[in-house]
């Protein structure tokens, strides 16, 4: 069953809309979509692997314009259903220590999350609420993004055939993997929304003087 999967979407992933795609889950994920584009972004590359940084490009771009939906999320309609939403994502605990941050460190935590599994959701909808600086936050965005999805495409581009290879000989042992990431992404933003009480309640107090 999983090597059938993994092959009907291989099939997609070479598909000539494909980038269309990738650019509609890298958009909706930066604001509101719970699933990540990496993995489409991964098939692609290995589908395709000589257009491997154009996929990655597009990734880039969608997700830096996706992430202005959610900095518009949480600077224009946070009451109206932002605070809904990150409830629905299950990213409300982590909210606070996200705004706290974003306040004392700015576009660096939206830059050294491109190399963590923290949504990216979390940290846009959260720099409109607090209003960081629009064109700071625009900068750091494209870096944060580069770094997770152009790595992947350099990757992709330099190693496509080998890594193709070594998938197709252990998908199970990479999908176990995958899953461990997966996993390693929840662990951490439960670690962004834990923290000593005394530390919360500074942060949840600082957002509210904000709102």
């Amino acid at each position: 069953m999983l090597r059938g999967l993994y092959e009907w979407t291989m099939a997609k992933a070479s598909h000539r809309h494909a980038g269309w795609w990738l650019a509609a889950f890298a958009f909706m994920e930066a604001s509101f979509f719970p699933v990540p584009p990496h993995p489409l972004l991964g098939l692609m590359c290995l589908a395709e692997p000589k257009k491997a940084i154009r996929y990655a490009a597009i990734a880039t771009v969608a997700s830096v314009a996706g992430g202005l939906l959610g900095y518009a999320i949480g600077h224009f309609a946070y009451a109206a259903f932002g605070e809904a939403l990150l409830h629905a994502l299950h990213l409300s605990e982590s909210f606070p220590k996200a705004a706290c941050y974003l306040r004392d460190y700015g576009a660096e935590i939206i830059i050294v999350k491109g190399a963590t599994p923290i949504p990216f959701k979390l940290l846009t909808i959260t720099a409109g609420f607090i209003g960081m600086n629009l064109l700071v936050f625009v900068g750091a965005s494209i870096v944060s993004r580069s770094i997770s999805f152009m790595i992947v495409g350099v990757l992709f581009r330099l190693f496509g055939a080998p890594i193709k290879a070594v998938i197709d000989k252990h998908l199970g042992k990479v999908t176990v993997g995958f899953v461990v990431l997966i996993i390693a992404g929840f662990l951490a933003v439960s670690l962004l929304g834990g923290g000593s009480k005394e530390t919360t309640e500074k942060c949840a107090s600082a957002v509210a003087a904000v709102g």
